[in-house]
């Protein structure tokens, strides 16, 4: 079992949407018995909500059902049971980077964009702000990341 977290700042936006986007592609390839996906936060001030709904809107109209709960990242337990960590921005690696500093789980940490196939973005912005456009970039990057993730999963684990 792959076991793969996708984290942004609230858990609301990027996040999420990377969770959905993924997990499409999980299920398109009939691997949802051989791979776990979820999201979180690396501040906990939306814990318990639901996904910004305007990224579940546009997620929506790609097919996409973002149905995750906001929770903030456990370093305690996430370091330890996931394999791949995923932070949306710099400011994401670095806040995840901090919570282990002895520097043990280093290797499991990842930038989304590490994946891409087709995309030129070194990050995934914060749509928090913008309009309908900058959840639609988003939805842009992290369906692409997503397709390149699964190509290194599948020759990584052999899936």
């Amino acid at each position: 079992m792959v076991k793969v977290l996708f984290v942004c700042l609230g858990n609301i936006c990027r996040s999420p949407s990377a969770e959905a986007a993924f997990l499409a592609v999980v299920q398109r390839q009939g691997l949802a018995t051989k791979i776990v996906v979820d999201s979180a936060g690396t501040i906990g001030h939306h814990a318990g909500e639901k996904a910004d709904p305007r990224a579940i809107k546009q997620g929506k109209l790609r097919g996409l059902e973002i149905t995750s709960i906001a929770r903030k990242f456990d370093p305690v337990n996430d370091f330890v049971n996931f394999d791949y960590i995923i932070g949306m921005d710099d400011s994401n690696i670095r806040d995840l980077e901090s919570l282990d500093p002895e520097g043990k789980y280093h290797s499991k940490i990842f930038k989304m964009t590490d994946f891409k196939i087709n995309r030129s973005e070194s990050i995934v912005p914060d749509p928090y702000y913008g309009d309908t456009s900058a959840f639609d970039l988003v939805l842009d990057i992290v369906q692409d990341c997503s397709e390149g993730l699964m190509k290194y999963l599948v020759k990584k684990h052999k899936l």
